[in-house]
């Protein structure tokens, strides 16, 4: 049985908050850069595991695979003009140096858009598949959200600030359950498997240019490689047994 746009909304607010949880405790505690580090490991370990076990596997299920591939290379075209609108907001707000933490910060805003759209989206054939997603979600953007809140506190932006970046990650996954559960509902297959390979590219694109470059600024933690790792057979686990 279908559940409401209410009730979609009221499920997206599960990973919002594990979002915003992460970064409460990025604020709680002090953050070494080592553990700057591991953490931004885990968290492009995350998307990548999101991109390379979620969105594309189902995006080319589309007939035909080859459009939404071109979708997906859009995405990564896209995300230079998203490049270039976190440079123009860290020029506002401390320069070059905190351009990279406003890309990591776009980079979960998209991908919790991603979590909104397939919450959306899977809200309209049942309440178990909508909670089932949501639950799903969780536990992959703590880290995130720590990860996120931890770097811009590196970068000594105010802790009011701070505090209202980790609340506003609620607005892009109820965006995104908007656009699941209303445009993409009813739609043929292509369009929502088009809208999961367009948000991959920006996504891959973000993870490669922003997260880890920033993880290296610092003093690198030894086992960084291992948080990789780890962050992407997190995402996995939680796809195969509660995906």
């Amino acid at each position: 049985m279908a559940t409401t746009y209410l009730t979609a909304l009221l499920l997206s607010s599960l990973p919002a908050l594990g979002n915003t949880f992460g970064g409460l405790v990025a604020e709680r505690f002090e953050i070494s850069e080592k553990a700057l580090s591991l953490a931004l490991h885990l968290a492009a370990g995350i998307v990548l595991a999101v991109v390379g076990i979620e969105l594309i596997p189902t995006a080319i299920e589309a007939d035909p695979p080859w459009l939404v591939l071109i979708v997906f290379l859009a995405g990564g075209v896209f995300s230079i003009g998203l490049d270039r609108v976190t440079d123009l907001i860290a020029s506002r707000t401390g320069g070059e140096a905190n351009a990279g933490a406003w890309g990591i910060y776009a980079g979960v805003a998209v991908d919790l858009f991603s979590d909104g759209v397939m919450i959306g989206a899977g809200s309209t054939i049942s309440l178990s598949l909508g909670l089932l997603l949501a639950l799903g979600q969780v536990p992959a953007d703590v880290p995130e959200g720590f990860a996120t809140i931890a770097t811009f506190k590196a970068k000594g932006i105010p802790r009011r600030t701070r505090v209202l970046l980790s609340l506003s990650f609620a607005l892009p996954i109820f965006l995104g359950v908007t656009v699941g559960y209303w445009l993409v509902r009813g739609r043929p297959a292509i369009v929502k498997l088009g809208l999961l390979a367009f948000t991959a590219g920006i996504l891959l694109s973000v993870a490669v240019e922003e997260i880890i470059p920033e993880s290296h600024k610092g003093d690198e933690a030894r086992l960084a490689a291992v948080a990789l790792v780890g962050g992407f057979a997190l995402f996995t686990l939680i796809s195969v047994y509660l995906g």
